[in-house]
């Protein structure tokens, strides 16, 4: 079972040395991977968002399953923690469609499932 850790608040409230301990102690859900990334907003009220994870690699046991994982068509972020069982189904539905994968993970499926279809 993964294990992920997330925070949003100013980039004074988000502590990356505090949260990277958080994500350690997370250590004994994942032993195959971390991973963690920090977006910053900036704007009238800055923003820093923590996305960290801890992976059991189950069915893409490559590097190319590892999380946080970026969208780079839409820049969209995920960290997650679950199994999408028809997820061969919804990615031969979006092959269809013209779109592409660098990974086998249900993880990457959502993130291009997100970007055709949305959240509803």
């Amino acid at each position: 079972m993964c294990g992920i850790l997330g925070a949003v608040g100013s980039p004074d409230e988000v502590r990356e040395q505090c949260l990277l301990q958080g994500l350690k102690g997370l250590a004994h859900r994942g032993p195959d991977d971390s991973g963690w990334h920090v977006i910053h907003q900036s704007g009238p009220q800055p923003t820093s968002i923590f996305l960290g994870n801890r992976r059991l690699a189950i069915l893409d046991l490559s590097l190319a399953g590892h999380q946080p994982m970026q969208d780079l068509n839409t820049g969209n972020w995920i960290v997650y923690n679950g199994e999408i069982y028809n997820f061969r189904e919804i990615r031969s539905e979006l092959e269809s469609h013209g779109i592409g994968f660098n990974s086998h993970s249900d993880t990457a499926v959502i993130l291009k499932a997100y970007s055709k279809w949305g959240a509803g």
